[in-house]
């Protein structure tokens, strides 16, 4: 007896194993609830969009139960961040394969009365939610994404880079099958050139054309798979994309290759196969590269509220994560530390740098017996120890919402990155429509396959806009990383775009344009000088006028 498949998450299995409902069979209850709420909200369509993809099998009533368990308000407390009286978190959203499980998670979001925005890439299963806690909370925005087979989890920088770190190995992996099968492709390649100048045997070349096909097929069908994929999921939504250029041209060269291999007529174009798959998986890894460099910016912020911090109990001093620290507990900060916690100072004095807060280069002194006691995250102890009392959980600090500004920036779209997708898909459709009557052109004026052909998969290949639907996205992510480490925070991307027709910039105030370094200009001495001890006087502070002291001493005498 052959096998059945499941009506949602198109798995095959016995007949026996298989429930009824509806006149449709499912691999279990969940499975069967899924297909029933997608159908009753009118988003059927997605079973169109999937295509032959198959799911996981999606979780049962039971089963979500036990999931929906899980300690929400931790979750609320490290994950979820307040901004404007709305809620928004990011999660990875398991189980995503392409851009029909995006359109379902989005259309069945979206849907929920509440839930004001959702952007999820595809790419990296990162969904950014926002929410109004007064109409929905996040246990029904779980509870809606597992009602659909899919698991959310709050995104965590560090289970990400290890989920990061596995694909980038994959990918070095194809990599490196394509760079050794395509070297080894263009010698024979100069071989068989040469010898269409100079003459070689019809059975050396049969040997050479069929040794190239061997190296040729790993990487079209390895190297190349991810395009596979993409032109595929394009092809279901009845759209093209640049997968789909990529696959046209380098899959016909590919069988007309064959074809003139095993018919011995014509030119065969394997190491043209080769070459093309291999230099732009090349772009494909140095995009994912680029990517990880400016996203690590962001994790390592994000891993702030990881990092320890002394909590003052009576006379012990304790070590706990930042994210751990309640409102009320005494924080002890000394020098070269960095606040992580907003609060108050009870004992003690120091100076802090301020100028990522501020713009001010100059630091400002905090004691506790001053008016001026306020302790703001995100400041650098250059000077003194100080103890203060923590006035508002991590979430909630001006670090937090420094983090918070960059991740939105980061997350959406600029104008100009939404128009460069737009073009490249309409692009993508006019090039198709233009190889083929550049074929049907010169296969009515010369009357050859193969001239006709080789011309019309050029015009795809040559033409794919690759630069366009790549170099927006990535230019804009490590744009926004170099500033950010260059002390530049962009409140969203599409500032940057604006920077291109700047002329004139204006900065508020004196203080702001400045290394932050302060220099000896004169030197004066009254009676007699002791170089030596002043020098080990000022070596052992970090206060900015004791290194400009020491500098100017270590350089003079």
């Amino acid at each position: 007896m052959g096998k059945f498949k499941c009506a949602h998450c198109r798995g095959e299995f016995e007949r026996e194993a298989l429930i009824e409902r509806g006149g449709e069979l499912f691999c279990c209850e969940g499975c069967a609830g899924v297909y029933e709420i997608l159908n009753a909200s009118g988003l059927g369509e997605f079973y169109e969009r999937l295509g032959k993809t198959t799911l996981n099998p999606a979780l049962s009533a039971k089963n979500a139960a036990q999931k929906s368990q899980e300690d929400l308000a931790a979750i609320y407390q490290n994950y979820v961040k307040n901004e404007n009286g709305f809620n928004k978190i990011s999660l990875i959203i398991e189980g995503i394969h392409c851009s029909a499980c995006v359109w379902l998670n989005e259309k069945v979001l979206f849907a929920q009365k509440g839930i004001l925005e959702v952007n999820i890439n595809s790419v990296n299963n990162k969904a950014l939610i926002v929410w109004d806690e007064n109409e929905v909370n996040l246990a029904q925005i779980f509870a809606l994404i597992r009602s659909i087979g899919y698991e959310p989890y709050p995104y965590d920088a560090q289970a990400q880079e290890q989920r990061l770190a596995g694909q980038r190995r994959e990918f070095y992996a194809r990599l490196l099958v394509g760079i050794f099968c395509t070297m080894n492709i263009m010698w024979l390649a100069v071989a068989q050139y040469g010898g269409y100048f100079t003459g070689m045997r019809a059975d050396v070349r049969s040997i050479i054309n069929f040794a190239e096909f061997i190296l040729a097929t790993p990487v079209l069908f390895y190297t190349g798979s991810g395009f596979f994929r993409g032109a595929w999921s394009a092809l279901k939504n009845k759209t093209q994309n640049m997968d789909s250029l990529i696959v046209t041209g380098t899959l016909a060269a590919y069988i007309f290759s064959i074809y003139a291999m095993f018919s011995r007529q014509g030119e065969v174009y394997f190491d043209s196969v080769a070459m093309i798959i291999t230099f732009v998986f090349i772009g494909k890894y140095l995009e994912i590269l680029s990517k990880k460099k400016a996203a690590d910016t962001l994790d390592n912020l994000n891993s702030l509220n990881l990092n320890s911090v002394s909590v003052k109990n009576g006379d012990e001093i304790t070590l706990k994560s930042a994210q751990e620290v309640r409102v009320g507990e005494l924080v002890v900060v000394r020098v070269g530390e960095r606040v992580l916690l907003d609060g108050v100072a009870i004992s003690g004095a120091a100076s802090f740098d301020l100028s990522s807060l501020s713009g001010e280069s100059a630091p400002v002194y905090l004691s506790a017996k001053d008016g001026e006691n306020e302790i703001k995250s995100g400041s650098v102890c250059v000077d003194g120890t100080l103890v203060y009392e923590v006035g508002a959980v991590f979430s909630e600090s001006v670090l937090a919402r420094i983090i918070n500004l960059l991740e939105t920036a980061a997350a959406k779209k600029p104008r100009i990155q939404a128009l460069a997708d737009a073009i490249a898909a309409r692009f993508s459709a006019a090039i198709t429509a233009l190889a083929l009557a550049t074929f049907a052109f010169w296969f009515w004026r010369t009357g050859e396959l193969s001239a006709a052909l080789i011309v019309a998969i050029s015009v795809v290949v040559i033409s794919c806009p690759c630069a366009l639907g790549l170099a927006t996205p990535v230019s804009t992510l490590v744009a926004l990383g170099a500033g950010f480490r260059r002390g530049i925070l962009f409140k969203e991307a599409r500032i940057i775009e604006s920077l291109a027709k700047c002329d004139t910039t204006v900065f508020d105030k004196t203080g702001t344009l400045t290394s932050g370094r302060l220099k000896v200009s004169k030197f004066t001495h009254v009676g007699k000088f002791d170089a030596s001890a002043l020098f080990s006087l000022v070596s052992g502070s970090d206060h900015p006028v004791s290194r400009a002291v020491g500098e100017y001493l270590r350089a003079n005498f």
